[in-house]
């Protein structure tokens, strides 16, 4: 296989977006563009350019139009106008801090726009080899409520999980390399899905250099949105990967799960921004930005793996358990937390 079909687009999406991402950094140093963002799963404090999004996301669409062995299909034509889509609202929360009724509906208005142009899950298959399939999935009603479901869990869980430096484009990046193998294989054989997932890889390093600690920029609601976003749709690209993107994204969702339970056990409101995430802990528990980046890395990694060497059955019982351990870890952590907090009272 001539593998300059993936490495010429990397490296263009990764010109780019590393590029478009310094000159966003200078542009908010000489503009002082920097939104009063009030979000509380981040922990930056100090003034810092949020418009990484727009970077990955420019460079990306970029990357995709200057690919010569890319066909602009229609669902393609879908991805493109949601991501820009998304960059605007995006931008727009960045700046005005919109409640999460609006957030929902943009991302709700996403998910429905790339239904329309074809992106949409035709079948589901059990771990035991079972189909469920949705027969013409373009008209379907479940299909549509699946892939509504599907694309806005992924896209908040990122959301959410975007907390410290490098922590969703790290795990995009491994998600996007994942993609790019199974693609590949010999039983899946889609080039062009390779292709787009090493632009996407591409767009995602040429961000991270420079949001990795200490950043100079971060992703801001558009850039964490995307990354949730994009994974979501690429999983049901032509044939469903979204077993691989379940085991990929397990330490987003599995933190977003807990900081649900944790906000309907003490009766505060799901949607509101607090600091029960799972980085909170481990920086309470006084691990490093950097430190806590590279735990999520090798986690990523080790999923990784495990989704290009299993089949069906093997994702299914890896997804269960990588989400027992991690969810045991986070009870741990909490635990030790409430001993640490009951000594310094006492003492």
């Amino acid at each position: 296989m001539n593998h300059e079909l993936f490495l010429f687009p990397f490296l263009r999406a990764f010109l780019v977006s590393s590029g478009l991402t310094l000159l966003f950094i200078f542009l908010a140093d000489f503009f002082s563009l920097f939104p009063n963002k009030n979000q509380q799963h981040h922990i930056h404090k100090k003034k810092i350019s949020r418009f990484g999004g727009a970077a990955i996301i420019i460079a990306f669409v970029a990357a995709v139009f200057l690919d010569g062995n890319l066909i602009i299909t229609h669902p393609l034509w879908g991805l493109i106008v949601s991501a820009f889509l998304i960059l605007f609202f995006g931008i727009l929360d960045d700046f005005l801090n919109l409640d999460w009724k609006k957030q929902l509906f943009f991302q709700i208005c996403a998910a429905i726009l790339i239904f329309i142009f074809g992106v949409n899950i035709q079948h589901i298959t059990g771990p035991f080899g079972k189909v469920i399939d949705f027969g013409d999935a373009q008209f379907s009603m479940a299909s549509l409520f699946l892939g509504i479901t599907w694309m806005v869990v992924m896209m908040n869980s990122m959301n959410w999980f975007d907390g410290i430096d490098g922590a969703s484009a790290g795990v995009t990046f491994f998600g996007a390399i994942a993609i790019i193998f199974v693609s590949l294989k010999p039983e899946v054989n889609q080039p062009p899905m390779a292709i787009i997932a090493s632009i996407l890889a591409g767009s995602i390093l040429g961000f991270l250099i420079f949001n990795f600690y200490p950043s100079k920029i971060i992703a801001g609601t558009s850039g964490s949105i995307f990354m949730g976003f994009i994974l979501a749709v690429l999983a049901i690209f032509s044939g469903a990967k979204i077993a691989t993107t379940l085991l990929v994204m397990t330490l987003p969702l599995a933190d977003s799960i807990w900081v649900i339970w944790k906000r309907i056990r003490f009766r505060d409101s799901v949607f509101s921004p607090d600091n029960k995430h799972l980085h909170h802990c481990l920086l309470k528990m006084g691990w490093s930005q950097k430190k806590i980046a590279l735990l999520f890395y090798t986690v990523t990694g080790i999923v990784v793996i495990i989704a290009l060497n299993t089949r069906a059955l093997g994702k299914m019982v890896a997804i269960l358990m990588v989400f027992a351990l991690t969810l045991m870890m986070m009870f741990f952590i909490d635990a030790q937390m409430l001993k640490k907090e009951k000594y310094n009272v006492i003492k």
